[in-house]
């Protein structure tokens, strides 16, 4: 295996026509692999408006199964075009079971699998948990999982996901060498003057944390563009798609206003060398942490 593997992140803004949003993304896809990306990162939901924020039976008609024609377009591309292509979509599981999914796909085409958000939010605007179900965690399963495709050991969370250091550890130690955090957030327009910087910054921050202490990439995708939302003042996606190394240093940021492919050189040689001078792995004290498995501990006996 080489030392390094090139990563792309698609950052664009979505209409409501499906089919305009597929085109978008194709051509990007296809623009990132003649500029010789190898493993292509779309944003979170990428076909879609954010409809979540509002709460309205009609949009479960937008979600699909994993072997439907939306995946399997992408999957003829990414074997037209010999790239791993990370797909999320609004996926249709069976009768009542939705799930915010990111498809795998290698640069075969194969579908390698599911990745299902597992941290769902409900904010102002962010009413996920009307249409999402967790990603299955079970005795046998936390829910994470890497995906061992032709360039490189891909570890895939979604949005919300990303201020959760126990997934980004998790997904670390099941032997990811990157994760893609496919993202949509943005700002509510009101607070955008007083918050909006220290929102980005926070956004960005948590990730390049989890980074530092995985020893790991981690490269996110954001949709950019303003969405309106009934009754409401919309959603101002901010993008600033950005793949951070494993000492926690932005290698590559897209800007916040326009479509942007981002194409970063990873490096494993970089990510061992790193593990090896900041060996966090070695030194968990793996006994100690059996508290963490409770909802809360202060007061609690």
């Amino acid at each position: 295996m080489t030392d390094t593997f090139a990563i792309a992140l698609i950052q664009h803004a979505c209409s409501d026509a499906l089919a305009d949003n597929l085109a978008a993304v194709e051509k990007a896809v296809r623009e990132a692999a003649a500029r010789g990306a190898q493993v292509i990162c779309l944003q979170e939901l990428c076909l879609n408006r954010y409809f979540c924020s509002a709460e309205d039976a009609s949009f479960f008609s937008l979600a699909e199964p994993a072997d439907g024609p939306l995946v399997s377009r992408i999957q003829r591309l990414a074997a037209e075009l010999s790239v791993v292509v990370v797909f999320p979509f609004f996926e249709r599981r069976g009768a009542g079971v939705y799930h915010n999914s990111a498809a795998i796909i290698d640069a075969d085409g194969e579908l390698l699998g599911m990745y299902r958000k597992m941290h769902i939010p409900d904010d102002p605007l962010y009413y996920e948990k009307f249409y999402f179900t967790p990603g299955d965690s079970d005795g046998e399963s936390s829910g994470y999982r890497v995906f061992e495709t032709r360039f490189a050991k891909l570890g895939v969370l979604i949005c919300w996901d990303q201020w959760y250091p126990e997934a980004a550890r998790i997904t670390s130690l099941l032997g990811a060498e990157i994760i893609f955090y496919p993202t949509a957030i943005g700002w509510h327009p009101a607070e955008k003057k007083e918050h909006g910087l220290n929102q980005w910054s926070a956004w960005q921050t948590i990730q390049r944390g989890h980074a530092i202490a995985n020893g790991i990439y981690i490269a996110a995708a954001n949709r950019i563009g303003y969405e309106p939302a009934l009754g409401t003042d919309g959603i101002e996606f901010f993008g600033r798609s950005f793949v951070s190394d494993p000492f926690g240093q932005i290698v590559a940021e897209a800007s916040g206003e326009k479509p942007e492919i981002v194409i970063v050189e990873c490096s494993r040689r970089k990510m061992e060398g790193i593990r090896q001078n900041w060996p966090f792995f070695r030194d968990r004290r793996i006994d100690s942490y059996m508290p963490i498995a409770r909802r809360w501990l202060a007061g609690d006996y």
